[in-house]
């Protein structure tokens, strides 16, 4: 008997753990690590969260969900080191659009598998 893991959903949690430390060390001890302030460091662990996906997408063969995430993880990118309006607007162009393909495949994906979803 094989067991699967849903590697996607560990992966989001423990990026989405390691932001929440970030900002309870900030919160807490010190709003800065090396300084650099903690919102910017949980930034950029969502932004390297997004990417470790799109690795792991790649590594099993989901080449457009491996595209989709790697372009949300340039488009965190580009909002936090944009210092231009145009690097923002694109940084937000990309998330919106690799995000709505990612939500519309990943709603349909758990509607074939007969997984139960919230309507």
């Amino acid at each position: 008997m094989t067991e699967l893991v849903d590697v996607q959903a560990t992966t989001i949690h423990a990026g989405m753990v390691l932001a929440i430390l970030v900002f309870a060390y900030g919160t807490i001890v010190s709003p800065s690590i090396l300084g650099v302030e903690t919102t910017t460091v949980a930034s950029w662990v969502f932004a390297a969260t997004f990417a470790a996906i799109a690795v792991l997408h790649g590594a099993y063969g989901r080449t457009d969900l491996a595209l989709a995430f790697g372009g949300a993880a340039v488009g965190w990118g580009s909002l936090l080191v944009g210092s231009s309006p145009l690097a923002v607007t694109a940084g937000l162009l990309a998330l919106v659009v690799c995000g709505s393909y990612i939500a519309v495949v990943m709603i349909r994906e758990r509607n074939d598998s007969g997984v139960a979803v919230a309507e």
